[in-house]
């Protein structure tokens, strides 16, 4: 099989930048003549177009998302010994900001087939000590939040969803209501890195919550501990999202949805090219979510991955590992509370995930490209 002409990038900016370029570089432009590059009118129109788009009360811009996982956990006023509950299978800024806290980061496993949080290994872990819940909502799809906020309603916890990599996902309830990703728990917390579904060109991060009191709290902390200039109320941090990233966020807001449209649409190529194939799981969909396609991850079976990438990257096709050390074995996450073995579903995804290429740019000629390839290794 020949390589095709156009290079295949795990997510292809440069081609989404095009598409926008003119937009774009007029907001950009835009930002530069008026000179408000810090909390300008475009980072407050940012922050009321996606209150609108989520359907919640608040959004607090911020710097980045682990920023926002910290600022969340100052705001609630967590203190040092409390406990976390937050997944093992996830990137490592979810414990991190916990860590940096003197926080207590309580790992727990996930479920196989989605990738997303254990709520029965949750209440599990549930002590005393327990102030909050951090569920991941990994690679495009909701945790079971009905679930997750009934144990924390039970045990009076907190809920932060992490939803950098599931921005625009819905859950649906029980009832048939719906609610975006992150707008469920407490405290919803996500990344504007530009590889993120809703990226910008640089860091960026935002909060989100219904809670009047506690929004006004969000931005005191990450505001140096002031609501008054020069009156510091608290101890904060400086965490703001600059103007010009801001302007870059509305334009991609704005497509969002088509965004997740075009990802679905390369998931649903990749699922009927897999199906039913011996030595591949194709990514579950959870009942109570939709999809937005993050990433799309594949478990391999009976197969050697390195084998695997190595043959792809022969075909000029990348291939990447979310992630391949679980946390509760990385050097800077040990706890006597934790051996290998503990997280068997865990340690099973990190030896066996592999990531396809996932953006809003795959046309059809590369996505059978990739696929062939794929199957070609498999036979």
């Amino acid at each position: 099989m020949e390589k095709i002409a156009k290079k295949i990038q795990m997510v292809d900016l440069k081609s989404q930048y095009e598409k926008i370029k003119t937009e774009v570089d007029s907001a950009i432009q835009n930002v530069l003549n008026n000179t408000a590059f810090i909390n300008g009118p475009e980072v407050k129109e940012f922050q009321k177009e996606l209150e609108t788009y989520l359907g919640v009360k608040h959004v607090i811009p911020c710097a980045n998302g682990t920023d926002a996982l910290q600022i969340a956990m100052m705001a609630l006023n967590l203190k040092p010994g409390d406990e976390v509950i937050t997944a093992d299978f996830t990137y490592v800024a979810t414990a991190e900001a916990i860590a940096l806290l003197g926080l207590t980061p309580v790992l727990v496993d996930v479920i196989s087939d989605t990738f997303e949080i254990d709520v029965k290994a949750i209440e599990k872990a549930i002590t005393p000590k327990t102030k909050a819940i951090v569920p991941v909502h990994l690679f495009g799809q909701c945790a079971n939040m009905e679930a997750i906020m009934e144990l924390a309603k039970k045990h009076n916890l907190y809920v932060i969803e992490d939803t950098a990599q599931a921005i625009g996902a819905e859950y649906y309830f029980n009832d048939g209501s719906k609610k975006k990703a992150g707008t469920i728990g407490t405290i919803g917390c996500t990344s504007f890195f530009p590889s993120k579904n809703l990226g910008c060109y640089g860091d960026g991060g935002a909060l989100f919550t219904n809670d009047d009191n506690l929004a006004a709290k969000i931005r005191k902390v990450a505001n140096h501990g002031q609501s008054v200039q020069y009156v510091h109320d608290e101890i904060g941090v400086n965490s703001r999202l600059d103007s010009i990233q801001a302007a870059i966020l509305r334009i991609k807001l704005r497509d969002l949805d088509n965004y997740a449209a075009a990802r679905n649409k390369a998931a649903s190529f990749y699922d009927k090219a897999f199906a039913n194939h011996p030595k591949l799981k194709t990514p579950a969909r959870a009942k109570f979510s939709n999809h937005v396609f993050h990433q799309y991850t594949l478990q391999l079976i009976g197969v050697d991955r390195n084998a695997f990438r190595e043959f792809l990257a022969s075909k000029d096709i990348p291939a990447m590992i979310y992630y391949p050390i679980p946390l509760h074995l990385q050097k800077a996450y040990l706890n006597d509370r934790y051996k290998a073995g503990d997280f068997p579903v865990t340690e099973k995804l990190c030896d066996s995930v592999v990531s396809l290429p996932m953006h809003t740019e795959l046309d059809e000629e590369t996505l059978k490209y990739i696929t062939d390839s794929v199957l070609e290794f498999l036979k």
